[in-house]
């Protein structure tokens, strides 16, 4: 089998459940019951893993794969990655406000003057909303918030997003515009 080119994230496998071979499995997609609707799914070591019967259980659903046919063959796969190659995501089911997370990564940041803070190097959700990493050149990484304030446009042709530095917490206000938000201010 060889290596998916694009590779996106979609879940991860947890403990075994039952004696059967199924799987606890966390889905990061919209519909978790919808795992097995993007087609195989591999892992970085390769293997493959086709969807025979899934349901939903309380914050995971359960999976049984092709090949997996009792408790210790299940329990083997626990903290397993699974991922799809990207060209397998329906673009055409997505609204105009919508993105998928591996699309973002990469992109260059850049306020209206075209100013670069970085490029998205990772996407993430503790809870309280998105959050892209922005990295540049000789700066450490930082968290922008992903709402319609900090984040302007998205110029995905452009390998671009327009971001408001100040909604964004890159500068402290118009006037000072020194790039680090936890910078003091002269009195």
């Amino acid at each position: 089998m060889s290596k998916l080119e694009n590779p996106v994230l979609m879940a991860t496998i947890g403990a075994a459940q039952g004696l059967r071979g199924e799987v606890r499995v966390k889905s990061f997609t919209d519909d978790p019951t919808a795992l097995g609707d993007y087609g195989n799914l591999h892992s970085a070591d390769g293997r493959v893993f086709e969807v025979l019967e899934i349901r939903e259980a309380k914050n995971v659903v359960v999976v049984r794969f092709r090949g997996v046919n009792d408790r210790n063959a299940a329990e083997a796969l626990n903290g397993l990655e699974l991922f799809i190659e990207r060209d397998n995501l329906p673009d055409d089911d997505l609204d105009e406000d919508e993105f998928f997370y591996a699309d973002l990564e990469g992109l260059e940041a850049v306020d209206g003057t075209g100013k670069s803070y970085g490029s998205v190097t990772g996407v993430f959700d503790f809870g309280a909303g998105d959050l892209l990493e922005l990295k540049g050149p000789g700066r450490r990484p930082v968290l922008i918030p992903f709402t319609e304030w900090s984040v302007l446009e998205i110029d995905l042709e452009a390998g671009k997003l327009l971001v408001d530095p100040i909604a964004a917490g890159l500068v402290d206000d118009k006037d000072e515009g020194t790039g680090n938000p936890f910078s003091k201010k002269s009195k």
